[in-house]
């Protein structure tokens, strides 16, 4: 390892030599991965399980880099060469519970590993870069819950985002909780039930009656609800109740791309698990996305939020960082 001091800027190295480091934190865990700067295809990751912490200041940055800075520094010794030329954090409630890595992670991220130049970032805004690039367009990120987030390039346009219990419609979370209401509803013997979703539901989460009690204590609650999505999925080919929960839930994804869609039209991507159920819900959201956004282009996302982070990295390597920076969403200090 080179000596914690060096800085970033001091490295005399070609471009096509820069290595730059790409950070994603969210819900599953923390993962780390190092990249050419022109090259972020090809990096070599490391992954930790554990979801950094939030305390009441918000995301903690102290365990934050309790688990970084070994993988980084793992990584870098593995690579050889210098400090990385530039740093792109991303994590999941940034813009709201990010004060704090804002007003530490620059200072411990040039002291501990030598880097002059970062990006901290919504985890919204490195899914958008992971699916675009530098492309003015729009994404939507749907898992247990959903955001879309778009652009022309001069300022950021959002919409949802906002939770299992105020939005994310459309999201996994939204779509279980929705497929679990009508299993309830068939078994009460009430209009708008489904007897298959009934039987799936059983078969997750055990007797109907003894739901509440297994769903409202949860502490994941929101991936409680977004686990029985799938079931919704797998029947809707031969249930016309999980095909309209579907049809519902491509509506609200399509209204979500259609606010922050740039004026014009221009590419929308889709990224995130969610969208792997595949056909039953692929196939009403097309429909949904060609009516209200006619004049767009629907694209597959080139990568993902890791993927994203170091192309973030690598832009801002180059000086060639054309993303809109925002205090909030998208922060370099």
């Amino acid at each position: 390892m080179h000596p914690a001091n060096q800085s970033a800027t001091a490295v005399t190295v070609p471009d096509t030599e820069r290595r730059v480091l790409g950070v994603d934190s969210g819900g599953s865990g923390l993962r780390v991965a190092l990249a050419f700067a022109d090259d972020p295809a090809r990096a070599a990751t490391r992954v930790s399980r554990e979801p950094v912490r939030t305390v009441a200041s918000g995301i903690d940055p102290a365990h934050l880099l309790e688990q970084l800075l070994p993988m980084a520094r793992e990584l870098l010794a593995e690579a050889g060469g210098p400090a990385p030329a530039a740093v792109t954090v991303g994590a999941a409630g940034m813009a709201t519970l990010g004060d704090s890595l804002r007003a530490e992670l620059p200072a411990a991220l040039e002291r501990e590993l030598g880097v002059a130049r970062l990006a901290l970032a919504g985890d919204a805004v490195t899914a958008y870069a992971g699916a675009l690039g530098q492309r003015p367009g729009a994404v939507v990120a749907a898992g247990t819950g959903l955001i879309a987030l778009g652009t022309d390039l001069g300022t950021w346009q959002r919409a949802d985002g906002w939770g299992h219990l105020l939005g994310d419609s459309g999201g996994g979370a939204w779509i279980g909780r929705a497929g679990l209401d009508a299993a309830m509803r068939a078994y009460d013997g009430r209009r708008g039930g489904s007897t298959a979703l009934l039987a799936l539901a059983e078969e997750r989460f055990g007797p109907a009656g003894e739901l509440p009690g297994r769903i409202y204590p949860r502490t994941d609650r929101p991936a409680a609800l977004a686990s029985f999505a799938p079931d919704v999925a797998r029947c809707a080919a031969a249930d016309p109740v999980a095909a309209g929960i579907l049809r519902d839930a491509a509506r609200h994804i399509a209204e979500a791309a259609a606010a922050v869609c740039p004026a014009g039209g221009g590419e929308v991507a889709l990224t995130g698990g969610l969208f792997r159920t595949g056909e039953p819900l692929l196939a009403p959201l097309r429909q949904e996305l060609a009516e209200q956004l006619p004049d767009a282009t629907v694209t597959s996302a080139a990568g993902d939020p890791l993927h994203g982070a170091l192309v973030i990295a690598g832009a801002l390597a180059a000086e060639e960082l054309r993303l809109p920076l925002d205090g909030r969403l998208l922060y370099v200090p």
